[in-house]
């Protein structure tokens, strides 16, 4: 991969000593002054998140690039990539393990590319073996060693002639991999830190040392980009405020890399931002996902000593059609139609119906909000709890966001497959749902490590930190209901987990279905890994379909799985407070907005209908004051129309202590003619409720306490003579406790 051009040192080296030899000649010539070579332009195209885009638009993304090609020049042109080109695919391409994809970016010239994490997906030595092979195009991980040392499992870099300059390449994929790919594809190797990586290799290249590469111009590609904390359309400071990887590429990448690829995080952006060390800056560019935009990098550069003294940055959409008499494209048109001709031949069959769209979670327009909750993530997790009756006893389903890759969509495409009318699910549109190849397994977790996992949807990676995904919402199986408050402590935000309406045991076992990624602490899910896991052999992508099948024709479900309920989040019967109730709502596509929540609570067999609260964007305030009988039992709140369900348990109040005040008149009274006065007053922080009973003579009494807790009555003559006791007893109630009190009595003896 040595390049004979040489670095930007060390051109200006062999400058300096040009001048020195002609300083100190002694011939009297009359030497021309060299003339200055012009400036060229390096235009360098990228892709990242490709993700096997084998479809109707495949030629149409090859087409925007050999434009974009032949508007620059092929020779002053280098096609690149940020990494993801394979995994994730549609099902022409995974079909066929991703070989069509391949060959597309073979026939377009892809010089090189960094690797993603879902190069990965079938493991290292898939990735160093028979995808290397079958690509013209290099692979490049400079952070990606094998374990425990920091020899490099990959090329680190690549270098080419462009427009008459060497550009280096560096490719590096995010620190995250482990946690992102199923764990024992990754077993042998070490991630390190990407901008690290880039500035080690970074400094070999611009060294003036032939021997380990030299490059005029380097360009970085990161598998690592914007995070997912900060909106779309977010300015270049708002990402870099936000902290984490991606400042830390913008900022402290090394200051010989002139421009900047990112991918992984599927947003788009085209800036430039300011070089470290240096009154410059430099472009730094991710173009979305999926082929949707080329992102273009153009660098004004001086061949004689590598300086680059002007830059561009853009994303270019996608055309709208293509152009077959574009040599490239006529060979990408072959590829992908003798792949889709294949596909054809078992994913254009039906294998079940909806009576609507049943997608991921939907923000700002676009997919994969992988922090929301969804109607595909809930039907998934259904498939993973019903669908395993008939083999084994499971008590949920789970499944993780990343995994779900395409949606279920009502309308049908007729004219690409006749079969495919309205409501139709084709096997290749349920198979692009999960294309990973998973299989399912099943974990025995406790209910503490079950509550572990859903305290794991707030990210840390296994170093601490929390990653550019920064919350990860799990889908749940319908029989499970959670609640939480995100402003609780790390750790303590998951406030009650019910599964088939019981609240969950922490010392109970529970058996989990999920794909055999989570099982191994994929998605940074790590408390996974605490239960004894049994891996099933079956492949998710078939449970899944043989699951669409049983239950069509099928229905979205808005209702949620889990929601948040902040405040104190209890309810104390006898207590008047409120609950502050929010994401209610759900974003997939369909999805209503909630208007009301239907209050009641219930106790043994007993339910009484409370009323109903506004719900407004999701969100809502319950004032309550339950009655003192309520304590024990539960509250369910249901949200109308979705259907969502909370259940908060009812506290019983902490009981207010009684004082029982008793007076009796008279006090020394005759023993066969006089009545005595018994006087009560019950005094508590809460309203007195219970009885008082008086007990004298061998009789009993009870006394009727008015709304001030007063109360009395008269008590039969005393038969024999001498000190008597008159023993008075409060018996309590829910709120307050019990009290006793004796007075006694001289009776005088009959005269």
């Amino acid at each position: 991969m040595a390049s004979s051009a040489r670095s930007r040192s060390a051109r200006r080296c062999l400058g300096t000593l040009s001048v020195l030899a002609i300083s100190a000649s002694s011939l009297a010539l009359v030497v021309p002054a060299a003339q200055a070579a012009d400036p060229v332009v390096v235009t360098l195209l990228n892709i990242n998140d490709f993700h096997g885009r084998i479809d109707n638009n495949t030629t149409k993304f090859a087409t925007t690039v050999e434009r974009l090609r032949a508007d620059a020049g092929e020779d002053n042109t280098l096609l690149l990539s940020a990494g993801d080109n394979i995994g994730a695919s549609l099902f022409a391409s995974s079909l066929a393990q991703d070989q069509p994809t391949i060959d597309v970016l073979n026939a377009l010239d892809l010089a090189t590319t960094a690797v993603g994490n879902h190069e990965f997906d079938r493991g290292y030595a898939d990735l160093n073996g028979r995808v290397t092979e079958a690509a013209d195009f290099s692979h490049l991980g400079a952070n990606v060693y094998m374990k425990g040392t920091e020899t490099p499992a990959l090329e680190e870099y690549d270098v080419f002639e462009v427009a008459g300059v060497s550009v280096g390449v560096i490719g590096v994929v995010t620190e995250e991999t482990p946690s992102l790919v199923t764990p024992t594809g990754t077993a042998g190797l070490d991630f390190g830190d990407p901008v690290e990586a880039v500035n080690r290799v970074a400094a070999d290249l611009s060294d003036g040392d032939t021997s380990n590469g030299e490059a005029d111009v380097i360009v970085a590609e990161y598998h690592e980009g914007a995070g997912a904390g900060t909106p779309e359309g977010a300015t270049l400071e708002a990402e870099v405020a936000a902290g984490g990887v991606f400042a830390a590429i913008v900022e402290d990448t090394s200051p010989e890399v002139d421009a900047i690829f990112t991918g992984h995080t599927h947003k788009q952006y085209a800036w430039t931002a300011p070089v470290p060390g240096a009154d410059r800056t430099r472009p730094v560019v991710q173009t979305g996902s999926y082929g949707a935009n080329i992102g273009q990098i153009e660098l004004t550069v001086d061949p004689d000593t590598g300086e680059v003294s002007a830059s561009t940055a853009a994303n270019v959409a996608r055309l709208d059609a293509e152009d077959l008499t574009l040599p490239r494209v006529a060979e990408v048109k072959g590829i992908v139609d003798a792949a889709l001709a294949k596909a054809a031949e078992i994913g254009n069959e039906p294998v079940a119906s909806i009576t609507g769209d049943i997608t991921t979670a939907f923000v700002n327009g676009g997919r994969d909000d992988r922090a929301a909750e969804s109607t595909l993530g809930g039907l998934v997790a259904n498939a993973l709890w019903e669908g395993m009756s008939d083999i084994t006893d499971v008590d949920l389903g789970i499944t993780n966001p990343g995994g779900l890759r395409a949606e279920l969509l009502f309308a049908g495409d007729t004219a690409a497959n006749p079969a495919n009318t309205d409501g139709v699910v084709t096997f290749a549109e349920a198979n692009a749902v999960l294309p990973f190849s998973n299989t399912v397994a099943t974990v025995d977790l406790t209910g503490a490590q079950l509550d572990e996992v859903l305290e794991q949807q707030w990210q840390r990676d296994d170093k601490g930190e929390v990653p550019s995904r920064p919350y990860l919402q799990l889908g749940l199986s319908e029989n499970v209901r959670v609640t939480t408050d995100p402003t609780r402590t790390e750790g303590d935000r998951v406030t009650s987990i019910r599964i088939d309406g019981k609240l969950v045991d922490p010392a109970a076992t529970y058996t989990v279905s999920t794909l055999s990624f989570l099982a191994a602490g994929g998605d940074n899910f790590r408390a996974f890994a605490k239960g004894r896991m049994t891996d099933t052999g079956l492949l998710d992508a078939d449970l899944w379909r043989g699951y669409l099948a049983g239950q069509s024709p099928i229905s979205p479900d808005f209702a949620r799985q889990q929601v948040v309920v902040s405040g104190n989040g209890t309810v104390v019967a006898g207590r008047p407070g409120a609950l502050e109730v929010s994401m209610l709502d759900l974003t997939s596509l369909g999805s209503p907005a909630n208007t009301t929540l239907d209050v009641s609570w219930t106790k043994g067999t007993e339910t009484v209908q409370v009323g109903d609260v506004v719900v407004v964007a999701g969100a809502a305030r319950v004032p309550l004051d339950l009655p003192a009988r309520a304590g024990g039992g539960t509250l369910t709140l249901r949200a109308e129309p979705s259907g969502t369900t909370i259940e908060v348990p009812v506290l019983r109040a902490p009981k207010s202590a009684a004082r029982l005040t008793v007076t009796a008149t008279p006090r020394k009274a005759l023993a066969t003619r006089t009545r005595v006065l018994v006087k009560v007053k019950v005094t508590a922080a809460d309203a007195v409720t219970g009885a008082v009973k008086v007990r004298a003579g061998g009789r009993a009494y009870e006394v009727k306490l008015n709304a001030r807790g007063q109360g009395r009555i008269r008590i039969a003559p005393f038969k024999k003579a001498g000190a008597r006791q008159v023993k008075v007893v409060y018996t309590g109630d829910e709120l307050t406790t019990r009290a006793t009190r004796t007075v006694k009595i001289q009776v005088a003896r009959r005269r």
